[in-house]
């Protein structure tokens, strides 16, 4: 199963415009959506320290291998960059290179995890995807990054919220393995929003109150009215184009999207968890990284395929109820709360 960062439904909406100002981006939507629909048919015990924060002890280095398809379907690519390399010049190839770093380096200093799978696999990317290819995905082996339409979407490799993203879906892959569909569908989504936002704010240092909240802060071109593919702080908040429609996500379960589209709305109603995420990292305030992070994380890695928002509230619940730490449990509960999702504890 692939999981492409652009959600089937901003990609139809793109490629059905009449609008001449777009007819290059309409026709890759197009093609890009022909590339996706065939491929979309794949714990760590954290101690407590003496601070209350959550403890990971381990900082492995990564490795990494950097492909070109040099504007082909065809992967993996020609091999142009490897773990010590210096930059080659190409920028696709070089954020690429850094934005695996940055996920590894998170995942392993904040989480406790050693790559995606815990055991230390590799990092392959490859880039220049497709001709003008609208998506960047996760195959269950490497991330894929297309280089955009220039119209509408930039290169993919530009927002590192995308490459922890989609690296997300690895870990989800090597842990709970949730099922794309439904809710546990769009948990799927939401833990890797998570990561990708995670992954940012890491590299970046910044703090909850500081950071953006934003997935894909920069892949849109300034024709576009948006800021970014998703918003964990304001659901629904990301975009309203007129070519694009506007960011349906919710961020409240009343207002849940029952829907057919989109294997049954992953990409819609993941806002629910993400904006109880959200409140979760602001009330404790510091970095998002560490308490909310850790727990957010050894929750996830708790969960069944099938899991639903409640099993996941109840999951977060559970591990905050474990470190002892009465505050924690508190705002856990307050941000469930906060997005009308009971915990079944």
């Amino acid at each position: 199963m692939v999981h492409g960062i652009v959600p089937p439904y901003l990609l139809e909406n793109l490629a059905g415009t009449a609008d001449s100002a777009y007819r290059h981006a309409a026709a890759s939507a197009a093609r890009s959506l022909a590339v996706d629909r065939p491929m979309r048919a794949v714990r760590l015990t954290l101690s407590l320290g003496d601070d209350d924060s959550l403890v990971a002890e381990f900082d492995p280095s990564p490795t990494r291998y950097i492909a070109d398809a040099e504007s082909t379907e065809v992967l993996p690519g020609r091999t142009v960059r490897s773990e010590g390399d210096p930059a080659v010049g190409d920028l696709a190839v070089d954020e690429a290179y850094d934005g695996l770093g940055a996920t590894h380096a998170m995942l392993a200093e904040a989480l406790g995890r050693d790559s995606v799978d815990g055991a230390g696999l590799p990092l392959e990317a490859t880039v220049h995807f497709g001709e003008r290819y609208d998506n960047a995905f996760w195959n269950g082996e490497r991330m894929v990054f297309g280089d955009g339409d220039g119209e509408v979407f930039s290169r993919f490799t530009a927002a590192v919220s995308v490459i922890g993203h989609e690296l997300g879906h690895g870990v989800v892959q090597y842990s709970s393995g949730l099922v794309y569909r439904g809710q546990s569908g769009a948990l799927n989504e939401s833990f890797c929003d998570v990561i990708g936002a995670l992954v940012e704010q890491h590299s970046s240092g910044q703090s909850s109150e500081d950071a953006s909240w934003l997935i894909g802060a920069g892949l849109f071109t300034d024709a576009v009215s948006g800021r970014a593919l998703r918003s964990l702080a304001a659901p629904g908040s990301a975009y309203d184009d007129e070519v694009l429609g506007r960011d349906p996500q919710p961020g409240h379960l009343r207002d849940y999207v029952d829907t057919t589209d989109d294997n049954g709305g992953v990409h819609i109603n993941s806002g629910i968890p993400n904006k109880a995420f959200h409140l979760l990292a602001t009330s404790l305030g510091g970095p998002a990284w560490e308490r909310p992070g850790r727990l957010w994380y050894d929750a996830a890695v708790r969960l069944r395929p099938t899991s639903d928002f409640a099993d996941f509230a109840t999951a977060t619940v559970a591990v905050a109820g474990e470190s002892g730490v009465k505050h924690l449990l508190e705002a856990v509960r307050a941000a469930w709360d906060g997005v009308g999702v009971d915990a079944r504890a």
